[in-house]
């Protein structure tokens, strides 16, 4: 399942993400994950929460992350959330190539995982591929 957090920069997209998040840890049964480019969430999410960085994994482009997301639920079969900051960010500004990942990624996960994005763009830029999933 795909979820998404959208908004311009500076419309508290990351701080909901942290408050969905830390409502996560208290009401999850399983393992949550925040994958994101840099380390603003780092310090303000729960030492439960597996945090991931993908700098290290060389992620270019939405085709990378999509097999990084995969390899992460092939090696974890109880991952339940996983939050993702900054998708744009991660994966390039092509939409239409974001919403191609989330059909992808929304097969993979079915019900049994949700995936959360924020993604920093007003609504009304986004392709219909993508506000399916708002």
């Amino acid at each position: 399942m795909i979820e998404l957090i959208t908004g311009r920069k500076g419309t508290g997209k990351t701080k909901n993400l942290i408050d969905k998040i830390n409502t996560a840890v208290a009401e999850t049964n399983g393992c949550l994950v925040c994958v994101e480019r840099g380390e603003t969430l780092r310090r303000s999410i729960s030492y439960k929460v597996r945090w991931v960085g993908v700098e290290q994994f060389d992620i270019t482009g939405y085709d990378t992350f999509y097999g990084f997301i995969a390899g992460m639920l092939a090696g974890n079969y109880d991952i339940k959330e996983i939050f993702v900051d900054g998708i744009l960010r991660i994966g390039g500004r092509d939409l239409d190539e974001l919403g191609a990942m989330l059909a992808k990624l929304d097969t993979l996960t079915g019900k049994d995982t949700i995936v959360t994005f924020t993604v920093s763009a007003d609504n009304s830029e986004l392709p219909e591929s993508v506000t399916k999933y708002l």
